[in-house]
């Protein structure tokens, strides 16, 4: 591959790309999450029927197939069109990947906001790494406030998404995390500087 600025990016692609799919692997493998678990079952139906679309699809795609099929965890029920951003932009390579979107809904729902305005954006993208970032910030808040109604995770993608609206721009991870923090520790939750949160 010629080392050039179309080469590197092809490289950067294909490297986000084999991330995305190591994510996707590990966190079917995962077991620890926070939110009721999703039913196995519905799981295997959503990805039945996926099979009629050609992979990569944009979420637009997805949404247009299969977004009025339920997802039922323990203890809620979500649409597909809930969960999953409705734009070109967000790209899913196999049916697997939008099964990952569906794990955790509460983070799912806020994270489809988030793409959702980025999309707003003129020549904006949400790459990998910081949308990464953003996630666990809100996986951390679902873990903090699992016995609440997902306040935290509803202020700080609402945070999110007035910042994109009147600066125009994405904001920092560091900075979505220092909200978080916020939030935290001004509704009683306790933050350490050695946890995700504490910056």
């Amino acid at each position: 591959m010629a080392d050039d600025k179309s080469g590197r990016e092809k490289q950067a692609r294909d490297s986000e790309r084999r991330q995305r799919e190591r994510d996707v692997a590990a966190e079917l493998e995962r077991g620890d999450e926070p939110e009721p678990p999703v039913d196995a079952e519905g799981r295997s139906e959503l990805e039945s029927e996926l099979e009629s679309l050609e992979f990569p699809a944009t979420g637009t795609e997805v949404v247009a197939a299969v977004g009025d099929h339920e997802i039922e965890s323990v203890t809620t029920s979500n649409t597909i069109e809930a969960l999953v951003p409705a734009t070109d932009a967000e790209m899913f390579d196999s049916p697997a990947a939008v099964t990952v979107q569906t794990l955790q809904p509460t983070v799912a729902a806020a994270m489809k906001r988030v793409i959702e305005a980025t999309a707003t954006l003129p020549n904006a993208a949400l790459p990998w790494s910081q949308r990464k970032a953003y996630e666990m910030t809100f996986q951390e808040l679902k873990t903090i406030d699992a016995d609440d109604d997902d306040e935290g995770i509803r202020a700080i993608s609402d945070w999110i998404v007035e910042f994109i609206r009147e600066k125009e721009r994405l904001p920092g991870s560091r900075g979505v995390r220092r909200q978080a923090a916020k939030f935290c520790r001004a509704n009683g939750y306790q933050v350490r500087n050695d946890e995700w949160l504490g910056i």
